[in-house]
C-alpha cells in the first residue's frame, strides 16, 4: 500500500467519522495523521478490518439538512399524513405506499432517504430489538416487503396496503417478524461522536503496534 493510497484511506475515514458521529474535523485529522505511517505499511484489507472493528457495524448516512431534527420531529411529520389513502407508488398527500410515506416524512424534516424499502433498510444504524426502538426509527418486516415508522409507546405509523389509509396503531410485530430496525437520527450525537473517536484512537494505536515490525523492515 503506497503512501498516497494510505492518505486516500485516511481521507475516507475522516469523511466516515464526520457522517457517523459529528466528531470535530480537528480531532479526526489529528488522529488520522498519527496513524498515517502505520496505515501505509499495511494492506488495504487489514486496514479496513481494523476500522470495522473500531466502529462496529458501519452506518450508511442519510443526506440533507435535517441535522437538528429529532425522532419526535419524525413522528410529528408522519402524523400529518394520517388518513392518506394507500396508493402503490404514491409519495404525497393524495396517496402513499409504505416507503413513499417514509421518504416523504423524512424529506419534510430535511433528510433525504432512498425511495424504496430496499434502500431505506440500509440507512442509519441498526437497532438490536423492538424493545430498544425509539420514536422515528424505521422497522422493516418481511425481508423488505414493508416498512413502518416507530412512534413510541409500542405504536407504529405506516401505510398498510390497498384499501387502507396511513394509520397509527399498536406495533403488531415481534422481533421474530422484524428484518431490521434502522435509526436514522442519532439519539445523542455528542456522546456518539466521543465514543467513535475513542474507539478509533484505540484501533489506530493497535494497528500501529501490530505493524511496527513491518514498518521497521521497510525503513
Amino acid at each position: 500500500m503506497t503512501m498516497i493510497a494510505a492518505m486516500g484511506r485516511i481521507s475516507q475515514i475522516q469523511a466516515t467519522l464526520q457522517q457517523l458521529s459529528g466528531v470535530s474535523t480537528d480531532r479526526v485529522t489529528t488522529t488520522a495523521a498519527a496513524a498515517t505511517t502505520a496505515a501505509a505499511s499495511a494492506s488495504a484489507g487489514s486496514f479496513a478490518a481494523t476500522l470495522a472493528a473500531a466502529l462496529g457495524t458501519a452506518a450508511t448516512s442519510a443526506t440533507g439538512s435535517g441535522m437538528g431534527a429529532s425522532g419526535a420531529d419524525v413522528v410529528a411529520s408522519a402524523e400529518k399524513y394520517l388518513g392518506v389513502p394507500y396508493v402503490f407508488g404514491g409519495e404525497d398527500s393524495s396517496g402513499m405506499d409504505c416507503s413513499g410515506l417514509v421518504q416523504t416524512v423524512y424529506a419534510d424534516i430535511g433528510i433525504e432517504l432512498p425511495r424504496l424499502v430496499s434502500g431505506q433498510m440500509k440507512m442509519g444504524t441498526e437497532v438490536a430489538s423492538l424493545a430498544e426502538a425509539q420514536p422515528g426509527d424505521l422497522i422493516v418486516t418481511g425481508g423488505g416487503d414493508h416498512i413502518l415508522i416507530y412512534a413510541g409507546d409500542n405504536k407504529v405509523i405506516h401505510a398498510p396496503y390497498p384499501g387502507r389509509t396511513v394509520c397509527l396503531r399498536e406495533a403488531y410485530m415481534t422481533d421474530a417478524d422484524i428484518t431490521t430496525i434502522r435509526r436514522i437520527i442519532p439519539t445523542d450525537t455528542a456522546a456518539t461522536g466521543a465514543g467513535s473517536a475513542d474507539r478509533l484512537n484505540a484501533a489506530f494505536a493497535a494497528f500501529a503496534q501490530q505493524n511496527s515490525t513491518v514498518m521497521g523492515s521497510a525503513l
